[in-house]
Parts: C-alpha cells; sequence; structure tokens
C-alpha cells in the first residue's frame, strides 16, 4: 500500500501556468540579453544569444540565479535565437542546436526546481504590415521555434516583445496550432499605439479573442509608462494580464527606454543611452517592488522584469508580493551595519559620527 500511495503521489501532475495563475501571481524573469551583454559573453546590437552554445555553464546559472530570487518560471533563452538574426551573425547553421540546447538548459532547471519551463519566441525583426512575403518568413520562424519547444516539453509557450499586432497574432496562431497555452505581450512604441495605430488594449482584445490566455506588455517600457497602459489592458480583456516592464525609469515624455536622453550629456557612443550607457536611469530594487504591488493590484498576474532587470529586482518584486524566496536569506538588513546600524555591540562614536555626517537633511528634521 505504501508504494502504490507513492506511485500515485509521483505521478500526480504539478500545477500548469493556468492553475498557478488561477491561485495567484506567477513571477516570470526575463532580461537575460542585457545581463550576458554586461558580463561580456553576449553583444550589444545584433543581441544575438551565441552564450548558449559558448558558455551554456553560465546559461544555466542564470537560471538557477532567478529562480533562487523567486522566478516561478524558467525561460528558455530563445530570445533572438531565430533564422533571420542568426543569418545576420552567420550562424545560421547552428539554428536548431542553438534552440535544443538553450530548451535543454532550461529544462534541467526547471524540472530539478519544480518551476514552469516556458518556450519563447519573439519579434522577427522582418515583419512588415503589408508585406506578405515577410508574414510567410514569420510563420515559418516562429513554427520552427515552437516544433523545438514542444519537442522539448514546454508548459507554455511565451510570444513576446511585438510593436506589430498582426505579428503578435500571427505568433499566437502559431503557439495555438501546437496545443500549447500562449502568453502574448506586446512591446508599445514610443507613440503609444501599436505600428499599425491599434491601441495596446484593442490588440490584447483582439488577441484574447484568438485564443491567447494572457495577454499584457513587457520591455520598451519602465514601470512608470507601463502602468497607464497596463490599466487600460485590464479593463478591455478578461483573461490573464501580464506585465514586465524594463527597470528604468521611463517618463511620458520619453516612454520607452529607447527614447531615454541623458540631460548630463553623457550618452553612448552613437549619442543616445540605449543601449549601453543606460545606468543613470536603472530602477533600484524597491521601485521594482512597488510596480510589483500597484500591477497586482490593478489585475495584472503574470509579473516579472525584463531587459536590464537582475536577480535583485526579481527578489525585490517576490519579496512585494509576501514572498520568501530562497534568496530572502540575504536580503539586507543594516541593523548590524557599523555606521547605520542599532546593534547594541556597535561602536556608539562611528554611530554617532555617521548622525552627524550622513544622515540627510530630510531625517535629520
Amino acid at each position: 500500500m505504501p508504494a502504490r500511495n507513492a506511485s500515485k503521489k509521483a505521478s500526480r501532475k504539478s500545477p500548469g501556468l493556468l492553475e498557478r495563475l488561477a491561485a495567484g501571481p506567477v513571477i516570470c524573469a526575463e532580461g537575460y540579453l542585457f545581463e550576458f551583454e554586461r558580463r561580456g559573453y553576449l553583444q550589444a546590437g545584433a543581441y544575438v544569444p551565441e552564450v548558449v552554445l559558448e558558455h551554456p555553464q553560465l546559461v544555466e546559472g542564470l537560471h538557477r540565479d532567478f529562480v533562487h530570487a523567486g522566478s516561478d518560471v524558467v525561460e528558455a533563452f530563445t530570445y533572438y535565437a531565430h533564422r533571420a538574426k542568426l543569418k545576420i551573425v552567420g550562424r545560421e547553421k547552428d539554428l536548431a542546436k542553438i534552440n535544443r540546447v538553450a530548451l535543454a538548459i532550461a529544462k534541467k532547471v526547471a524540472r530539478s526546481t519544480g518551476t514552469l519551463l516556458a518556450g519563447d519566441i519573439c519579434n522577427t525583426s522582418i515583419y512588415a504590415t503589408d508585406d506578405a512575403q515577410s508574414h510567410k518568413q514569420a510563420r515559418r520562424i516562429f513554427d520552427e521555434q515552437i516544433g523545438w519547444a514542444v519537442d522539448a516539453g514546454v508548459d507554455f509557450i511565451v510570444g513576446e516583445t511585438y510593436s506589430f499586432a498582426g505579428e503578435a497574432l500571427l505568433a499566437l496562431e502559431a503557439i495555438k496550432r501546437a496545443g500549447k497555452p500562449a502568453v502574448i505581450t506586446l512591446s508599445v512604441p514610443r507613440e503609444g499605439h501599436m505600428r499599425e495605430g491599434w491601441t495596446a488594449a484593442d490588440t490584447c482584445r483582439r488577441l484574447q479573442d484568438a485564443g491567447a490566455d494572457v495577454v499584457g506588455m513587457n520591455c520598451a517600457r519602465g514601470p512608470a509608462t507601463t502602468l497607464p497602459l497596463l490599466r487600460e489592458i485590464r479593463a478591455a480583456v478578461t483573461c490573464h494580464v501580464a506585465a514586465l516592464p524594463v527597470p528604468y525609469r521611463t517618463t511620458p515624455a520619453e516612454p520607452t527606454f529607447q527614447s531615454l536622453t541623458d540631460p548630463t550629456g553623457a550618452s553612448g557612443p552613437d549619442g543616445r543611452p540605449f543601449p549601453t550607457a543606460l545606468d543613470p536611469f536603472l530602477c533600484n530594487r524597491y521601485e521594482i517592488g512597488e510596480f510589483g504591488k500597484e500591477a497586482l493590484a490593478l489585475g495584472a498576474r503574470y509579473l516579472g522584469v525584463c531587459c536590464g532587470a537582475g536577480p535583485h529586482h526579481v527578489r525585490s518584486l517576490a519579496e512585494a508580493l509576501g514572498r520568501r524566496p530562497a534568496a530572502s536569506r540575504y536580503s539586507p538588513d543594516m541593523s548590524k551595519h557599523i555606521l547605520f546600524g542599532n546593534d547594541k555591540r556597535l561602536r556608539q562614536d562611528y554611530l554617532e559620527y555617521a548622525r552627524r555626517n550622513y544622515r540627510s537633511p530630510a531625517a535629520s528634521g
């Protein structure tokens, strides 16, 4: 009898994406491109994830870091690992290999940590509204990557970073043909609408009507310029809503991180901060935590952070949602800091010195 019970327990299927969303928020860490570029293993510009083949152990490590910080999803690092992008860097012959390896790495981490495994497809970089040939090429790109994801046994598939509504709909069609749950997220351009002129809310409504399980936004916009559109999306759909901003301080005047300008003039070599001189605009972890609370209050349950995110952002998001991921063991505790602590064993003359020299005028008042 014990053996039979153990067998039943082992065969019991763990909750899938929709079951988890029905029970509460799901956190998905993104941001692999920017993180590996910062570390010196991926080239800004083409942003092709060659690191998957060249340093697979680092990709596995970052997956584990994000799970340690609180991510419920391991998203295979196949963003821009498609035919059009690989052709630009002369690695089209590695198309199948890079996808299969990325999925195998992600699967290893997901299955060992009890997290969800997500396949990933994205904007093709070749789609144009009135170009039927580009639609055919996009379908081929989606079908290829989705095929490898299905072979790997993914729990669901993310279609992300679409600024063309029509391309997002093509991606959704391909995912639904494969019979997998679909998360579709939009990258809304500076103008505040999709490149065809559709609003984000209308696009998400059409995606829901076409069978998307989760719709929403990722990339391009920071928390401050994601929330207003998120509110409109939530009012327009009844399905689950996704919110994965970039961790940068975008504004109504400069609503995307591509459009940010540095008032100090200390921009990158191309005269703009994007993509490699964005450091002055980076949100701190507490801002991301506040975003998570606000997005959840609006009704978004599929939450995360996109390009620019580090594990500390993900941990702060998880903690803001009331969780204590493994990384919370190392969350800040300033009580024992030699200058700013309050532990009785600290030198009081150090603390007094800090009060005189480091306390802000606001704190002193």
